[in-house]
């Protein structure tokens, strides 16, 4: 399972306000006595080291040392000071910390584009390349910001590049509010009249595999997704980009610990299958896929942990027929979620 107030960019805020602040007390005023670099407070002149606030002896931007500043001086300086000082970008100052799922920061054209149709959290901004063809879905993304009343900061490709943190966030980047989390107890209940069928990952640490996951498991109808709140990925801008939009329709629960949350789905009526090449069964011939079922898919070359295996109900296996002996995990995943799906009634709503 990326606050922000609307504003410019960190570039755009430092250049007007250079251009403001040089009438008075910036740089424009070479001969106006103690207001520039050029006079009093100069680096290299003035009295001895120490004499006064400022290298040289006098004020830096102030009177000269040893005289009482005029009154409003010190204002004055404040005033351009702050005129000075570049603004801040509100999307970094504001944005919360992420105590739980995650996914504050959405990246890529498609999962933004999800993120605004969805409406299912607060969009504080988005972030666009002042320099792409607003086409197609970035067309969309402007229209939905536009009819949510969200801010769209148009930056450089390089400002833009700063603010993400995947490799190629298409030119659009969005910061949102943290996705909701939903309690494992929830998670049982019937779904449209169908039960449950739930998703576990126990340990995947590589993001570009969560999201996939996450993508394939909302394509294939999966109610609710279980994550481990150690020893794994949450929703990092990565899986918002790999997942394509997905993490805004599942609903998903972190839990402490997964061999305890396997513990009380099962006592839920959850049939628990976790998935390992050693399974004693084949995915495709499972008892309990039309049954309220819970899929555990285990990390990365490690596969299930051994507690986690020992407390599903059962360890399922995926026929391999080739030369490799092992699936990725996000393909694996597919196999079973959609072997599953396959042979699930229909929604009756």
């Amino acid at each position: 399972m990326a606050g922000r107030s609307p504003g410019g960019s960190r570039r755009g805020g430092s250049d007007r306000s250079r251009s403001s602040g040089s009438g008075s007390a910036g740089r424009g005023g070479k001969g106006s006595g103690a207001s520039g670099r050029a006079t009093g407070g100069s680096r290299g002149g003035g009295g001895p080291k120490g004499a006064g606030p400022g290298r040289g002896g006098g004020a830096r931007g102030g009177a000269p040392s040893g005289r009482a500043n005029p009154p409003g001086s010190e204002r004055a300086r404040q005033g351009a000071a702050a005129r000075r000082a570049p603004r801040k970008d509100p999307g970094r100052t504001t944005a919360p910390k992420e105590r739980g799922l995650g996914g504050t920061q959405v990246e890529g054209r498609q999962a933004v584009r999800e993120l605004l149709l969805a409406g299912r959290r607060k969009v504080y901004e988005v972030f666009l390349n002042a320099e792409m063809d607003r086409a197609d879905i970035v067309g969309d993304i402007v229209d939905l910001a536009d009819e949510l009343r969200v801010p769209i900061t148009e930056v450089s490709r390089g400002r833009l590049d700063s603010i993400s943190h995947t490799e190629a966030p298409q030119g659009v980047v969005a910061r949102a509010a943290e996705l909701p989390h939903t309690a494992l107890h929830d998670l049982c209940e019937p779904v449209d009249g169908r039960p449950p069928f739930l998703l576990a990952v126990d340990g995947v640490t590589d993001p570009g595999n969560l999201g996939a996951l996450l993508r394939i498991a909302e394509c294939a109808g999966v109610t609710g997704v279980v994550l481990p709140r150690h020893r794994a990925v949450h929703i990092t801008p990565t899986v918002t980009k790999a997942a394509a939009g997905a993490v805004e329709y599942l609903r998903m629960a972190l839990v402490g610990g997964l061999p305890t949350a396997i513990s009380d789905l099962r006592d839920a009526g959850v049939w628990v299958v976790g998935l390992d090449a050693g399974g004693e069964v084949s995915v495709h011939d499972l008892p309990v896929a039309t049954d309220a079922v819970c899929l555990v898919l285990g990390a990365e070359g490690k596969g299930l942990s051994r507690l986690a295996a020992q407390r599903c109900d059962l360890v399922a296996s995926i026929p391999l027929h080739g030369h490799l002996s092992s699936l990725n995990v996000a393909s694996a995943g597919a196999v079973a979620c959609y072997e599953i799906a396959r042979r699930r009634p229909p929604a009756t709503v």
